[in-house]
């Protein structure tokens, strides 16, 4: 299938629905997504990151004969998946491409009841060494969700200045010895390209000085890597902002993040939306914020039941909120005030 391809199930809407998960995927935060979710019989969901659809089967099974599944991921062997287990249910949709295109999916255009976004890699690509996404499974380089777009990790590092490098590595990973590791990467490559996943790992760990830390030294650099070669930071910006839009007031957005980067970025976007920016006496004149956004509790993670079965779900953070109606919380969608409560505020800290 072509990348954005769309896919509608054949069958009748009320064909039983995907009963369990597939076998050995753990969903992370299954139960708290889908309370954050609070489906609806008749909406419309989508799971922008379906995965293994461990996430979108859960809302399928709480949607009647009316309802809609719309799921989306960049990866060919999700789709896959999707299309062998979720496309023969009528009520279900199928799109391959980044959720940050979901504006360019006609099945969006009617609104949105939920959006879920559950970031990073899955385990089914850390597992297969072919993906290229661990450094503790030998395999091609490559490390893009999408393989039949972009440059793969080793096209790039074969190619970028150790400049550029070192800063993926520091701005992505936090790697504090990123100058090292990119002009040690470079040094190498002019002796023989980097093809393979322990290549470059083993290189990582004999210039990593030894230390206390128990994680992998390649850990921070695998990380950052395929944060850039995804483009999953800037994806996840648009994302948020096409959400936004395509979500019908009492509609709910929920994101799960694995790292500081991501949660960062989905906290602030939240908050822009539904609190007011501080006030400046610098700035007397007032204006009116609205919020757009209510949150639906705060940083919601693993419980120890699921910590003991699943470990991938120790780093995971779930932010849930809920899109208000119309309002000036940076939306976009209104410049004048509503009648949801207004909170007076000054200019100051506001984008124009």
């Amino acid at each position: 299938m072509s990348r954005g391809a769309r896919v509608r199930g054949q069958a009748q809407a009320g064909h039983p629905p995907v009963s369990q998960p597939p076998a050995g995927h753990l969903p992370v935060l299954y139960t708290q997504v889908l309370e954050g979710l609070r489906v609806i019989e008749n909406g419309t969901y989508l799971d922008g990151t379906f995965g293994r659809g461990g996430h979108a089967g859960g809302v399928l099974r709480q949607l009647g004969a009316d309802g809609r599944l719309l799921v989306m991921d960049k990866d060919p062997e999700a789709i896959a998946v999707a299309e062998r287990d979720f496309a023969p249910d009528g009520r279900v949709a199928i799109y391959r491409g980044s959720f940050a295109d979901l504006l360019n999916w006609d099945e969006t255009a009617a609104g949105l009841d939920g959006v879920l976004f559950d970031l990073g890699v899955s385990s089914p690509q850390l597992d297969v060494a072919e993906r290229g996404f661990s450094f503790g499974k030998d395999g091609p380089l490559d490390m893009r969700m999408d393989p039949d777009s972009g440059e793969s990790a080793a096209q790039w590092l074969n190619r970028a200045e150790d400049r550029e490098i070192a800063d993926v590595l520091f701005t992505y990973g936090d790697e504090r010895q990123s100058r090292r590791i990119a002009r040690a990467i470079v040094a190498r490559r002019e002796k023989q390209p980097f093809t393979r996943t322990a290549e470059l790992a083993e290189l990582i760990a004999s210039v990593m000085p030894r230390g206390k830390d128990k994680i992998h030294p390649a850990t921070r650099s695998f990380q950052a890597i395929r944060i850039h070669i995804n483009r999953e930071l800037a994806d996840l910006e648009a994302g948020l902002d096409a959400a936004m839009a395509r979500l019908k007031p009492g509609g709910r957005l929920a994101v799960i993040s694995f790292h500081s980067l991501e949660d960062r970025i989905v906290k602030q976007f939240m908050n822009r939306h539904a609190k007011a920016p501080p006030a400046n006496r610098r700035f007397p004149e007032a204006t009116v914020f609205v919020p757009t956004l209510d949150l639906i509790g705060g940083a919601i993670k693993a419980e120890d039941d699921e910590l003991a079965v699943n470990p991938r779900s120790r780093s995971a953070v779930l932010r849930v909120a809920e899109k208000r109606g119309t309002g000036n919380g940076e939306s976009g969608n209104a410049s004048s005030p509503d009648a949801d409560s207004p909170i007076t505020t000054s200019n100051k800290g506001r984008r124009p």
